[in-house]
């Protein structure tokens, strides 16, 4: 099996596992509903197309969370197309400054087709909403050795450098990792419903998906390095 790896980072991300009338909230972490329509806009899949959508969706996934970000919350208008009618005010959550590493697991040539696509996307891709553009290329890279998990534990870390900053202090950075469970983990994981079975707009449906939480611990490179300072060096070179 092969992985392939994506940052998303951008100002706004909206993962919302739910929508109910007028309140739309978001995940602490991309979904994968949210991320496989991302690649099926990117690879030009519409949205009725269930054939092609069951194969990304049998892709496993997982994500690390590189820099949680704030929750933040919005209000939103809107008119009808038609009528200009004003519409319910609706309130709207989004992770604002969020970086993520999302990674996929399956067929080479899958991931192949799939790598390109984002590099000459037929749709642009967006973090979850329309209005959530990602601020850096999607992609990072293809991975032919190991599998979600080490692709997970040895991508580095894609933290923006304000944040970074704040950990300069330390040779590694523990991060939080969520994928999907195995056969032997089902007991251990909980359950999210972002498992797409359709895009369709007369009929989205998605059903549940096991879900595990572990952590990484990936080297900083970004550690400052303090200078050596011996306060016998003095007597030393007073001696000498």
């Amino acid at each position: 099996m092969s992985v392939l790896t994506l940052r998303l980072a951008g100002p706004l991300q909206s993962w919302g596992a739910s929508a109910r009338f007028t309140r739309r909230t978001t995940e602490s972490a991309p979904t994968k509903s949210g991320v496989i329509g991302m690649l099926a806009a990117a690879a030009g899949v519409e949205r009725g197309d269930d054939h092609r959508l069951a194969s990304l969706a049998a892709l496993r996934f997982g994500v690390r969370i590189d820099q949680p970000g704030t929750r933040v919350r919005d209000f939103h208008t809107a008119h009808h197309a038609v009528t200009g009618k004003s519409m319910p005010l609706s309130e709207r959550f989004y992770l604002a400054d969020a970086v993520f590493v999302a990674a996929l697991e399956g067929d080479r040539l899958l991931l192949d087709e799939l790598h390109a696509a984002l590099r000459a996307p037929v749709y642009a891709p967006f973090l979850g909403r329309r209005s959530c553009p990602p601020s850096l290329p999607v992609e990072l890279g293809l991975h032919d050795q190991g599998g979600l998990e080490d692709a997970l534990r040895e991508e580095p870390w894609q933290a923006s450098a304000w944040y970074r900053r704040h950990h300069r202090g330390r040779h590694e950075v523990e991060l939080t990792v969520l994928r999907e469970a195995d056969e032997h983990e089902q007991e251990a994981a909980d359950t999210l419903r972002d498992q797409p079975l359709s895009f369709a707009s007369e009929h989205r449906r998605h059903t549940l998906r096991t879900r595990v939480t572990s952590s990484v611990r990936i080297p900083n490179p970004f550690v400052r390095q303090l200078p050596r300072h011996d306060p016998f060096d003095a007597l030393a070179e007073e001696s000498a």
